[in-house]
């Protein structure tokens, strides 16, 4: 055999039952399956943790799949331990002999310190077991190291000296207690190993092993560990950054670390990797997240000579410009709804991965049926879903299968429950039945290979059943997009505060910010800034240290306290869009250290209207997740308009009885209309008449969701 299919760490514990909710110290197991990383396992109590891993192994062998399994505490002793103990060298006689003595329960109650104090009484002198809860308790068993002569066997192994581990396999108490770990945890080994096509590396030939059991030491690849936020249990991040680094590992690179022990493997265990740190710390960071470059300054820039532009122009030059600024992450399948899809997801395997039957019934070949009464004798046993039968069903004879069950060979037709009549070991009902009724074939919705999601899809939770349909656990995703909003200006005050007069309640903040969410993005609320230049400079600063886009809403025009245009404009990256848009006014787009920036309007109208019809495609497009168009539908007109040629309106509207109604005033200060409105009415650029009854474009709200 060569390499594994796959690999799985296990952080061990020595102690207590630990509580339902996710904990630090607990059991946590780090799985990576046919190169996707698993979400990590987390098993209270050691009882729960050894069912799970001999489910495992099992299922993962039926599977075909080969496995490599770690575990984080000591598979040996320094050299001469075990023939002292057991009268023989041989490391896995202490195994059996441990697991004939410990006893544990589901509340983790164990009788280590009873069997540590049995072994050091074969000793010469205090130790070599040390450390305890309190001083009086197993007197056999010293509470500190001091005066324990290791001369009958070293303090320390080969391999702890190589892989500059700290602690000893010796110590029972006070952190880090590995030696207490190795009490509970070898005795749990020495029953998984009893299981078919189990080895222990070193102790045994283990090349040609459908499962193989190891030694690893998270300390190897702590500088990985220390890289990652502090979001996630410690524990779970050293089982999946080793399970990852381990699996990351070219075969021949792997099988080379598995061969490079020291003499002493063979009576005393070996950390796999000890030696080899830096090259597990660099697989455990895994591959490089490529980030897109930063949009250049002149990215909003207009084509010389253009002064009122078009929506349709403006929307065409940002489709081209806008390209994605996030990087990628792998994430768990459960955790990817509403996430940017960075890769292609193509099918593992087929879905289904066997013809199955569509319904509870009989199966037999449909060649032998023609019209009329048919009669088929049964054939013994019964196929259901997940339990299929190995039996063959010739001409004329049928069997019994049941809803989702893989069709039984020479089975293509499958005949229903309520169309058949049973007795004396035969089935009886009228045909002909059309060769392949009620039977699905095998990859009919995917073929394995074939490309189940494409990069850039907005991952939904159909989308989340199909990718694990078709074998995935894990899934490439973009980094959701960071967006910060900020609102501008000594006339605005927060919602709720006190207000003085000539002062206004922030309305713009809330509802860009919710707005934004809603998209799917992370927001980060900047608050408000005062109408002082620095002021809004350090906003701006802080903003784009925090965020992928910035959105802002009032300063953007040209007056003395337009500190948004003025502050873009100083540094080089402002354009100041004169859109041909009603509601709207110029649109001032820039980039400020590499980050875009939306000026929108102050009038909340238009900063609505704006960031829908704008902002929301070009952050789509930097999100990862391609350029935005919503959904529109044609619908007869409730009301009467006119308007002149030259600008595009957008009407505040709602369906009612079938036709688009409109806000009665069109007045930009009215949040009102907001509030009542659904959706918006489009009329294009020319002149346009509408009368009640006439087609017209409606966009209702949740198009841009």
């Amino acid at each position: 055999m060569s390499g594994f299919d796959t690999v799985a760490v296990v952080d061990w514990s020595a102690g207590k039952r630990k509580p339902a909710a996710p904990s630090r110290d607990a059991i946590w197991i780090g799985v990576v399956q046919s190169g996707q990383e698993q979400a990590p396992v987390y098993c209270r109590s050691r009882i729960e943790a050894e069912a799970w891993l001999a489910a495992f192994i099992d299922k993962e062998a039926k599977a075909g799949r080969r496995t490599l399994v770690g575990f984080d505490f000591p598979f040996g002793y320094p050299k001469g331990f075990a023939a002292h103990v057991t009268g023989s060298n041989d490391p896995l006689a202490f195994w059996d002999w441990l697991a004939a003595r410990i006893t544990d329960d589901e509340a983790g109650e164990n009788n280590r310190f009873d069997v540590a104090s049995e072994i050091n009484r074969l000793f010469d002198g205090p130790g070599p077991f040390w450390g305890k809860p309190n001083d009086t308790a197993w007197p056999d068993v010293p509470y500190r190291k001091a005066g324990i002569d290791y001369a009958t066997c070293a303090e320390r192994r080969a391999c702890d000296l190589v892989a500059n581990a700290s602690s000893s396999c010796f110590q029972l108490f006070f952190n880090p207690t590995v030696g207490s770990q190795a009490l509970m945890g070898l005795p749990m080994l020495a029953r998984l190993r009893q299981r078919a096509g189990v080895a222990v590396w070193p102790f045994q030939t283990w090349t040609d092993a459908q499962t193989v059991f190891v030694e690893v030491w998270p300390g190897l690849i702590e500088t990985a560990v220390k890289e990652v936020g502090q979001d996630e249990i410690r524990d779970s991040v050293q089982v999946r950054l080793l399970a990852r680094a381990l699996a990351g590992l070219p075969p021949a690179r792997l099988e080379g670390m598995m061969s490079d022990t020291g003499p002493e493997a063979g009576e005393e265990a070996w950390i796999l990797g000890a030696g080899h740190g830096d090259e597990l710390i660099e697989a455990a960071r895994g591959p490089q997240v490529l980030t897109p470059p930063p949009l250049r300054n002149d990215c909003f820039a207009l084509p010389a000579g253009v002064d009122w532009t078009p929506v349709d122009d403006a929307l065409a030059l940002l489709r081209d410009r806008m390209t994605p600024v996030v990087g990628t992450e792998t994430v768990p399948l459960m955790q990817a709804t509403g996430r940017v899809l960075a890769a292609d997801v193509a099918a593992r395997r087929s879905n289904p991965p066997h013809p199955n039957s569509a319904v509870d019934g009989y199966g037999f070949a449909g060649a032998a049926i023609g019209s009329g009464a048919q009669v088929l004798s049964l054939v013994d046993g019964r196929a259901a879903a997940g339990v299929p039968v190995d039996a063959f069903v010739p001409e004329g004879h049928a069997i019994r299968v049941l809803t989702g069950a893989d069709l039984p060979k020479g089975v293509d037709t499958v005949v229903l429950d309520e169309d058949v009549r049973t007795g004396d070991g035969r089935v009886a009902f009228n045909g002909p039945l059309k060769r392949g009724a009620n039977t699905r074939k095998a990859g009919e919705d995917v073929v394995s290979g074939e490309i189940a999601l494409h990069e850039g899809r907005v991952l939904t939770p159909a989308d989340l059943a199909l990718a694990a349909a078709v074998g995935h656990g894990t899934l490439e995703v973009r980094k959701r997009l960071r967006v910060a909003v900020l609102s501008t200006g000594d006339e605005i005050v927060e919602p709720g505060a006190d207000a003085s007069v000539g002062q206004i309640f922030d309305a713009n903040r809330p509802m860009l910010l919710s707005l934004c969410a809603g998209f799917g993005f992370d927001v980060v609320d900047m608050g408000r800034a005062a109408d002082d230049r620095a002021t809004v400079r350090a906003s701006l600063e802080t903003a784009a240290q925090q965020a992928n886009v910035i959105l802002t809403s009032g300063g953007a025009s040209a007056g003395d306290e337009d500190h948004i245009s003025a502050l873009l404009r100083d540094s080089g990256a402002m354009q100041e869009w004169r859109i041909a848009l009603k509601p709207g006014r110029p649109l001032a787009l820039g980039v400020w250290q590499g980050v875009p920036v939306f000026g929108l309007p102050g009038n909340p109208v238009a900063a609505l209207v704006c960031t829908l019809i704008f902002a929301r495609p070009a952050m789509a497009a930097l999100s990862g997740a391609g350029w935005f168009e919503p959904q529109g539908f044609t619908v007869p007109a409730a009301f009467e308009k006119r308007k002149k040629p030259g600008r595009r309106e957008y009407l505040r509207a709602r369906i009612r009885d079938g036709r688009a109604e409109v806000f009665k005033s069109e007045g930009s200060g009215r949040i009102s209309g907001l509030s009542w409105a659904e959706g918006l009415v489009e009329l294009q650029d020319g002149a346009v008449h509408v009368r009640p009854g006439d087609p017209v474009r409606y966009v209702p709200f949740g198009s841009f969701s």
